[in-house]
């Protein structure tokens, strides 16, 4: 249900907007969902980029049909077999035909009533087990993790017992997390900080509580939502349905800045919604009276008199109510962290416009002895995505980045490396730019529509960098990150290191308003925008990123590799293809990166590494798990799993311990760290970092007491074993370099 359950039980956004939700209600009545969905139907027909292999037919709709039902009831937990076999009977074949008939609302909105039916009664079914408290922990008995591959439940009596062994194991979960908490607070001589929460199953009845309010307080916006983001996926992964509350989302995210009252929210179990972090400088934190912990239980969105009871509402609706227009107040009904037991306040704050720095690029400039005694200047650049502002291009991280780049340059850094480890992507257009100031003029990725006419995109500017570099990636590193991660190994002008590869996509989508190709008179206060694939982007090699990502250059363990991530697994992914080399292409020569080189001295530090061996050890131990996908219901057998998990914690936390202080004063002798974020590109001299000091520059978060019991040590010089190997191996191909253009044979 497009993360729906994520966000209910476990979700911490921004509060932010754009617009004022006042007028939302009335212009959710006042939008016919029904033409928003044929326009949909025809958009998709005409525009997306396999539409002429996915003819609009039976077969199409009943993956529409599927495709809903996977979103509403991804663990096959709600529905029934009868239920889905009689609703298929009903719908199944004709969903294509009543999305261009403008007569699908109506089915969606009965196959969301079965659901929401099934899941007050799972729920009030569940409550009343918890309540009885008849668990047995001592049966030889175990519950499947994933149930993707699993069956609908054929009939109650199966429900039941699905739903028996989930909270079972809820409660055996819980039962065992809050004596690990009250063990380890004892060994550390501190209070057990969960001793007044709720019992174990009064706490996973709010949780489901929670989740059956969010499921009852769908608007017609919202079952809209679930079922044309179902029929959009059933194109390929990454066309999708956003609402119009989700595109003000989407695009406050590509901003990187929002208006609102600059405070991180999070979901607390009993039904309010905690103040877990204050933007430094931002309109709560201006204010004053709004603190860390506060629990927000009412909002008045406009301040006119009118309070909501967020209770138990879904985050992303508490969100809508706080946000607004710039220079507009909202009134909160707040209990005090510090008040006295039913202490009720009521906090008043203009909304402004918030910068999220945390999520802008940024940059450290490292000075490091080499093996050879010799102090190298390197630079290290984090790019979260490649966010820009597409309304008046305010705010782009290429300009961001150029800026960060001509300063390490100045600063005579001698390479840089460059972070795209959980980088999913962004703006084409400032990818393909970005690319410009490594490789200078010259094509950067080919895109291909759905005509399969083939563009050629270049990087207009000359280099402003031309050294040494290496890139870091990830599994989860996507979309643009691949585009740059691609080219800058087709030029060789990059060293690729990480995972064995990135995400995946090879996919370009754009977002196009529904209301525009609706009906002049139809009724479309709140479309929402369509996002379909209309090109796929190939290497200026030729090769696609699609399914397979970029390779890395250089592999190094990791935990990413124990998951299905990547868009291999994902349904209805588009295939693997190639192209022809892109005209005008050059790369430089190959020989230049010293991969054998670089390969044997990162080989032998990875074997030599204790820190990448607990990762490989951790990595098989994952993968077995999940491959079993099952865990045990029986007490006995789970307390010596976590007894052997814990031993072998404690045993590796004395080991770090001893070796990262080592580790720490060696750091202390080799690097100098020195920070470089955009508020200090204007500084004679940079900051040298002090890491034995919180970083609360953009936000201020709440304590968490319970994560406060996790002992395990900090990675030395805040280097984790990535960043130190990617540093490691940018200084040994800098060696190299000197060593080619001090004998002549250097050649570009």
């Amino acid at each position: 249900m497009k993360h729906l359950f994520a966000k209910l039980i476990t979700g911490a956004v921004l509060s932010f907007a754009s617009v004022s939700c006042a007028t939302a209600d009335n212009e959710i009545a006042n939008t016919d969902f029904n033409a928003v969905g044929r326009s949909m139907a025809i958009m998709l027909q005409n525009t997306h980029y396999e539409h002429e292999n996915l003819p609009f037919n039976q077969k199409l709709g009943e993956r529409f049909f599927d495709s809903y039902l996977q979103s509403l009831d991804p663990g096959k937990l709600y529905f029934l077999k009868s239920d889905v076999d009689k609703l298929r009977e009903q719908y199944g074949n004709q969903m294509h035909l009543l999305l261009v008939a403008s007569d699908s609302m109506d089915p969606a909105s009965e196959i969301y009533n079965v659901f929401k039916l099934r899941a007050q009664q799972r729920i009030t079914e569940a409550q009343e087990f918890l309540k009885a408290d008849e668990f047995d922990f001592t049966k030889d008995d175990f519950v499947t993790r994933s149930r993707k591959e699993a069956e609908w439940p054929a009939d109650e009596a199966e429900a039941k017992m699905l739903w028996k062994k989930r909270l079972t194991d809820a409660m055996l979960s819980e039962t065992l997390r809050r004596e690990t908490i009250a063990r380890l607070a004892e060994e550390q001589g501190k209070d057990d900080p969960l001793k007044d929460k709720e019992s174990p199953a009064e706490m996973i009845s709010l949780r489901y509580q929670r989740v059956l309010h969010g499921i009852d307080e769908a608007t017609s916006e919202d079952v809209a939502n679930y079922f044309l983001s179902a029929v959009a996926k059933s194109y390929d992964p990454h066309t999708d349905y956003f609402s119009a509350s989700e595109m003000e989302r989407f695009m406050s995210g590509m901003q990187h800045s929002l208006v609102g009252i600059g405070a991180l929210l999070q979901a607390e179990d009993d039904g309010a919604t905690k103040i877990s972090g204050i933007v430094v400088g931002g309109p709560a934190d201006k204010q004053g009276e709004l603190q860390l912990n506060d629990r927000i239980v009412g909002v008045d969105s406009l301040n006119d008199g009118e309070m909501t009871d967020i209770m138990f509402m879904k985050l992303d609706r508490v969100v809508d109510l706080i946000r607004g227009k710039e220079k507009t107040q909202v009134k909160l009904k707040v209990e005090p962290a510090n008040g006295a037991p039913g202490e009720i306040k009521y906090i008043i704050i203009d909304r402004a416009k918030v910068e999220m720095k945390e999520e802008l690029a940024n940059a450290e400039l490292i000075q490091m002895k080499d093996a050879g005694g010799v102090t190298r200047r390197i630079g290290w650049i984090s790019l979260p995505s490649f966010y820009a502002d597409m309304q008046d291009w305010s705010t782009r991280c290429s300009v961001d980045v150029e800026k960060l780049v001509k300063r390490l340059a100045e600063e005579k850094v001698e390479g840089i490396l460059l972070d795209l480890r959980g980088n999913g992507g962004g703006s084409l257009e400032e990818v393909r730019r970005m690319t410009g100031f490594f490789i200078g003029k010259g094509p950067v990725v080919q895109v291909k529509d759905h005509r399969r006419r083939i563009e050629v995109k270049d990087a207009q500017q000359r280099a402003i960098f031309d050294g040494p570099m290496v890139v870091l990636i990830d599994k989860t590193s996507a979309s643009a990150s691949e585009i740059l991660a691609g080219a800058l190994q087709d030029y060789n002008r990059a060293v690729i290191v990480g995972d064995s590869s990135t995400y995946g996509k090879g996919t370009v989508q754009q977002p196009i308003e529904i209301a525009r190709m609706m009906p002049i008179m139809a009724r479309a206060d709140r479309a929402g925008v369509l996002k379909p694939t209309i090109q796929k982007f190939y290497r200026v090699s030729g090769g696609s990123t699609q399914l397979k990502g970029v390779e890395a250059d250089i592999v190094l363990p990791s935990l990413l590799d124990a998951f299905e991530i990547g868009e291999q697994y994902m349904d209805y992914a588009m295939p693997y293809d190639k192209i022809r080399r892109a005209a005008g292409f050059t790369p430089e020569n190959r020989s230049n990166l010293f991969l054998p080189v670089l390969k044997a001295g990162s080989t032998e530090r990875i074997n030599n590494s204790v820190d990448f061996q607990y990762v490989v050890e951790d990595a098989n131990r994952l993968k077995e798990k999940r491959e079993l996908n099952r865990d045990s219901l029986n007490k006995e057998i789970r307390e010596a799993e976590i007894a052997e998990a814990d031993a072998r914690k404690k045993s590796r936390n004395l080991e770090q311990k001893q070796r990262f202080a080592e580790v720490a004063a060696a750091d202390s002798e080799k690097f100098k760290f020195y920070r470089l974020k955009l508020d200090d590109l204007e500084d004679e001299e940079l900051e040298l970092i002090n890491f034995d000091v919180e970083n609360e520059d953009f936000m201020r978060k709440a304590k968490d007491d319970v994560a406060d019991l996790d002992d395990t040590p900090d990675w030395p010089s805040r280097l984790d074993p990535v960043k130190r190997e990617g540093i490691n191996i940018l200084a040994d191909l800098i060696e190299q370099v000197d060593k080619a253009k001090t004998a002549g044979v250097y050649n570009r």
